[in-house]
């Protein structure tokens, strides 16, 4: 197979396991940096060892590529890995709602995003890098979102449109963490709460219906906050009047985010059904930070299913038209 090809698969198989970004992110500088090399050098066993950007797990990968096999670490992850999960309403999502960049948390550049989400067959795809408060993730100043803003609508062609998002912050006070003119011009606003997880439950309560009553909000994001696997531990949920919540979503128009991450699960699924019962819409997203994990939408399509959460309640179904017309 070709070596590029076998670089790019073993990353994006590394990202879905969310696997070191670092490991990842080498499979992938090795990709790019392949690509332009003239076709003597890496021919070349020994220069093609002194090239900046190859290591000595990628020059494996290359040579076995080149000698007309499939690597053998990527046969390894390719029975490693967790198939993709197929499902009916899987094959029914058209889109992602929510995912991130380089610019704040992400492991890659826009560009590599979008191509990742053309290659699934997305019909849009939206950036929603975080907003500034949340520094340890690089959150976006309004200043750097303005100028991400048509850099990420630049992207959009070949079957895919690119939407200019963010997920913005939840004040203590439910008030948004961003610029209220700022948040006008995005195409979609998810809102999370990435602090204060711990506030008692009438203050997240009524934290969390300011939120999702600003008419700015498109999508209530990983509403729990809770993390129930992973490298970064387990974490409770937020304790909050969940069919307060939820009714004031309804009211308002507001998506409840069915999160695709295995390590967040969440809403949880007896929320699920609090959420279904007040007559909420539902977002099925990646929340990827890595073009590999854009098609963890398939965890979160295998949860909404088993709740019974209708397709035509879920934004992700609709085309991009109804779509534009929901969130404006």
């Amino acid at each position: 197979m070709d070596a590029v090809d076998a670089l790019l698969e073993i990353a994006a198989l590394l990202e879905r396991e969310r696997a070191s970004r670092y490991r990842a992110k080498a499979f992938r500088q090795a990709a790019a940096v392949l690509q332009d090399l003239p076709e003597d050098v890496r021919r070349d066993a020994t220069r093609l060892r002194s090239v900046k950007g190859i290591g000595e797990s990628t020059f494996a990968v290359i040579r076995q590529a080149d000698e007309g096999g499939v690597p053998d670490y990527l046969v390894e992850l390719r029975g490693a890995v967790e198939p993709e999960l197929r499902s009916a309403l899987r094959a029914a999502l058209r889109g992602d709602l929510h995912c991130h960049s380089e610019w704040s948390d992400g492991a890659t550049p826009l560009e590599t995003m979008a191509e990742a989400a053309r290659a699934l067959g997305h019909e849009y795809l939206a950036i929603t890098d975080h907003s500034p408060r949340l520094r340890v993730a690089r959150g976006l100043t309004a200043e750097r979102l303005r100028r991400q803003i048509p850099l990420v609508r630049e992207l959009s062609g070949g079957g895919l449109s690119v939407l200019a998002g963010i997920e913005v912050d939840i004040l203590d006070d439910g008030g948004l963490d961003q610029e209220s003119a700022l948040l006008e011009e995005l195409d979609v606003v998810v809102a999370s709460v990435h602090s204060g997880l711990r506030m008692d439950s009438a203050a997240m309560t009524r934290r969390m219906v300011a939120a999702v009553s600003n008419p700015h909000v498109n999508v209530l994001g990983h509403c729990t906050g809770r993390l129930v696997q992973g490298e970064r531990g387990t974490r409770p949920p937020s304790v909050f009047d969940a069919r307060a919540v939820f009714a004031a979503c309804a009211e308002n128009g507001v998506a409840v985010e069915i999160n695709s991450r295995p390590e967040r699960q969440d809403p949880p699924d007896d929320l699920i059904g609090v959420a279904l019962s007040e007559g909420c819409l539902f977002s099925i997203d990646s929340d990827a930070h890595a073009p590999g994990q854009l098609s963890l939408l398939d965890h979160g399509a295998a949860r909404a299913e088993k709740a019974g959460v209708p397709a035509a309640r879920i934004v992700t179904t609709w085309g991009l038209d109804r779509l534009r017309a929901w969130a404006e």
